[in-house]
């Protein structure tokens, strides 16, 4: 059953702002995170780990920085010196790396304090960990950054870190009605982080409103991607048309075509886009990319430990041994061939506009739902970022998805940013 009272993002921008007007100081901004982790992750299960005491000492010595006060919530996926990270996999229970990724080394410097390690399903793959959605606890939140995307929507953390392989960060953004944000490839470092494809695996991020996630992105990366602060020309816009929008639910039509409406209210043109036979075939030969690559990379854990992953985990990487070299490579060369489509479409519109899931968080807990509208611009290396704000007949969250040219991450954040105040 629907239930609104564990949805309670806080705004990255927000808190930034009472910051700086000496409204709230980084040890109380802090502390108000362990209070709402205490009251309510025991229901939503979002944390793998957190040490309260370990974060009040790191709290103390910390950086001065931007960053400072912002709680964030880390991916079990990502290497941590003073965390056990276990890859959301028994093979790792209490495993401790000697440093920290590259991206929690990051935030760090900024002046961030890790608040914790989120859960991720296995080896950030499909097989389901025990996080619930805050909409409804009955439902799935996403996968595979389950627990990120679920600690952003209680409130537990105003910025939090994901994943996305296929569709780990913008579907749940989507189910739980939160901004998630993947870069263009390679935007926010890797090193560190426990590999599925090298082709693929891309940094994503949670946060309460798509203009929080470009804000906390600019002060982490510095890097121009906040909203332009004047009125921008306006934009054209596609209407992503594919073979998959069939497998999409009628109130997700109905949502992506409201946000099409407000857009061409706004004085923005929107066009139909028929999607091009090289990206439909792009999208077939991403799974062909990530079980050749995933069997690579998860090699020594499916030779010493079998026994320790999951059935899903072990047929995939099977079927990752079975594919043969030559056609792995033809699959990049399709690959390839659809980057150079996408090019071409980019031509005639600035961003594209389609869903981000086929619908709202499906019920149960047993699967994380299907990465088909994500796994495209996964492969395409291409920003996309879920816009919050609609939902369904049952107040369910709907997200619709946004995807720019490669790149271009600035213009898509903005452009994101205003439909997400237009909705």
């Amino acid at each position: 059953m629907h239930d609104d009272r564990l949805f309670s993002p806080v705004s990255f921008s927000t808190l930034i702002a009472r910051r700086g007007r000496g409204e709230t100081y980084p040890v109380q901004m802090v502390e108000e995170s362990l209070s709402r982790f205490n009251a309510v992750d025991e229901t939503v299960c979002a944390f793998q780990f957190v040490d309260p005491d370990a974060v009040r000492a790191e709290l103390l010595q910390r950086r001065a920085g931007p960053l400072e006060g912002i709680a964030i919530g880390i991916k079990d996926i990502f290497d941590t010196h003073d965390m056990p990270t276990e890859y959301g996999s028994a093979i790792y229970a209490g495993h401790r790396p000697k440093a920290d990724s590259a991206l929690v080394a990051l935030c760090r410097r900024a002046g961030a304090t890790i608040l914790g390690k989120t859960v991720t399903t296995e080896f950030a793959f499909l097989t389901p960990a025990r996080t619930r959605n805050p909409h409804d606890l009955e439902r799935t939140p996403g996968g595979s950054s389950s627990g990120s995307a679920a600690a952003v929507a209680c409130g537990m953390v105003p910025i939090a870190f994901g994943t996305q392989t296929g569709g780990s960060t913008i579907r749940p953004a989507a189910y739980c009605g939160v901004a998630g944000y993947k870069p263009s490839y390679r935007m926010l470092p890797v090193t560190g982080m426990k590999a599925f494809s090298t082709t693929l695996d891309t940094v994503g991020v949670f946060a309460a409103h798509v203009g929080d996630a470009a804000s906390f992105m600019e002060k982490l990366t510095n890097r121009d991607l906040t909203h332009d602060g004047f009125k921008r020309k306006t934009v054209t816009v596609g209407y992503y048309r594919s073979a998959i929008d069939n497998q999409a639910s009628q109130a997700m039509h109905k949502a992506v075509e409201t946000a099409a409406n407000a857009l061409r209210r706004s004085g923005n043109e929107v066009i139909d886009l028929e999607e091009p036979g090289e990206l439909s075939l792009a999208r077939e030969a991403h799974t062909t990319i990530q079980n050749f690559e995933a069997n690579q990379a998860l090699a020594f854990e499916a030779d010493n430990h079998r026994d320790l992953l999951s059935a899903t985990l072990r047929e995939t990487l099977e079927a990752g041994r079975a594919i043969l070299p030559v056609d792995y490579d033809e699959a990049r060369r399709i690959a390839k061939r659809g980057r150079d489509a996408l090019r071409s479409v980019f031509q005639s519109c600035d961003v594209l506009l389609l869903p981000s899931a086929a619908g709202a968080a499906p019920s149960g807990l047993a699967s994380t739902g299907d990465p088909l509208f994500n796994k495209l611009w996964t492969l395409m290396g291409t920003p996309a970022v879920n816009i919050p704000g609609l939902s369904d007949e049952h107040g369910l969250p709907l997200g619709v998805q946004m995807v720019g040219r490669f790149g271009n991450d600035r213009l898509t954040l903005n452009v994101a940013t205003d439909l997400e105040r237009l909705l």
